[in-house]
């Protein structure tokens, strides 16, 4: 592992990470020498991918969590510094979206789970970690955005607004909490082989349109973010802040 890319002796939160991309960038970390957290909803899938990353020889902690529940967040928080001491990197990665369809078919209830889980989450998981991060001298937080929010979306409407609020959140933390060292930024991926892309994942003729139109010509894979997400983590994006990454296969180009 290349200095620049080395993330030995940093603790790194990642929510989301038992699966998908989440679990792809604990991987990487944990590759880079991370001792990393591995957090979702359930405990039991949890543990099992901690587990195996210490199997693989890497230090790795479960601590189940829903973020949407302001509580169950600062026991996140507080787990890791019994554990660990202290938090250097934070990746915002857990989302929800469970309506498909125009936005005026969205349910108030079904607007709140979007935008409290995917965006007031988010801000207060960041809110918690960054003084930690302010008293160790600094820290890099990365939040998982999509293109969704920097494009319209017929059916994914509401989704789009939550990711595009996560993108302003990187920008004004970055702002913010720049003077005392820490970074935020935020990556937007594409279609990426996920469960929340199952439905045109298990459609052939779909899935071959998607990636003929695509410039690079395939469907993105978790690993891909997990690199954007190693880069924004390590100091080889020490200058760095604020920004937006767009990692699409130049779908947003087309």
């Amino acid at each position: 592992m290349g200095a620049l890319f080395d993330l030995t002796g940093k603790v790194a939160i990642i929510t989301g990470s038992t699966k998908g991309i989440g679990k792809s960038i604990a991987e990487e970390y944990a590759k880079a020498g991370a001792r990393v957290v591995i957090s979702s909803r359930k405990a039991e899938a949890c543990e099992q991918v901690a587990g195996e990353l210490r199997a693989q020889g890497f230090e790795a902690l479960a601590v189940a969590c829903h973020v949407g529940d302001k509580v169950q967040l600062q026991n996140l928080v507080e787990q890791t510094l019994a554990a660990f001491g202290k938090i250097d990197i934070l990746v915002c990665n857990a989302a929800t979206n469970p309506v498909y369809g125009p936005t005026h078919q969205v349910s108030d209830e079904a607007f709140d789970k979007i935008i409290g889980t995917n965006v007031k989450g988010t801000f207060w998981l960041c809110n918690m970690v960054i003084p930690h991060m302010v008293q160790q001298g600094g820290g890099s937080i990365v939040l998982l955005s999509s293109i969704a929010g920097v494009r319209a979306s017929a059916n994914i409407g509401v989704y789009g607004m939550s990711k595009a609020a996560e993108a302003a959140l990187a920008r004004n933390l970055s702002l913010e909490w720049g003077p005392q060292g820490i970074r935020v930024n935020s990556i937007a991926p594409g279609l990426i082989r996920t469960d929340f892309a199952q439905a045109l994942l298990d459609d052939p003729e779909r899935l071959r349109k998607v990636e003929e139109r695509l410039p690079l010509r395939r469907v993105g894979e978790p690993v891909d973010i997990a690199g954007v997400a190693l880069f924004l983590a390590s100091s080889a994006s020490a200058y760095m802040t604020g920004q937006t990454l767009i990692a699409d296969g130049g779908d947003t180009i087309c």
